[in-house]
């Protein structure tokens, strides 16, 4: 078996973007937390943030955005290294919500195709 992965295509594209952010959940120890965060990345399937509480892979998460008013749960599905901001932690959406990030310039892969009737 190659030692080489093939990655797999993005969903949607990346920008990378700070938007202040209310995250609350159960951090690795199983207490309930919330917290005020900022993202790093997003896209219309999620996010990377800096999270100072610990959670654990695939632990659900709720994303308030105050700036769209909206409220999403989200599942974690990366974990990366502890800084001095806190860890890098990657959520993706339950479903693709393309305006939950209130991003004006969306990129033209976060929302399907426009079907064109049949005459």
């Amino acid at each position: 078996m190659s030692s080489l992965m093939t990655e797999l295509p993005r969903r949607s594209s990346r920008v990378f973007r700070r938007v202040r952010i209310s995250v609350n959940g159960k951090n690795s120890d199983g207490r309930k937390f919330r917290e005020a965060a900022q993202t790093i990345v997003i896209n219309a399937h999620g996010g990377l943030m800096y999270l100072t509480h610990f959670v654990e892979m695939g632990a659900m998460l709720m994303i308030a955005n105050p700036l769209t008013d909206e409220e999403l749960e989200c599942r974690v599905v990366y974990l990366g290294d502890i800084e001095d901001r806190g860890q890098r932690v990657g959520v993706e959406f339950l479903s693709p919500c393309p305006h939950f990030w209130g991003v004006e310039f969306a990129q033209s892969d976060w929302t399907p195709p426009q079907s064109i009737p049949a005459t």
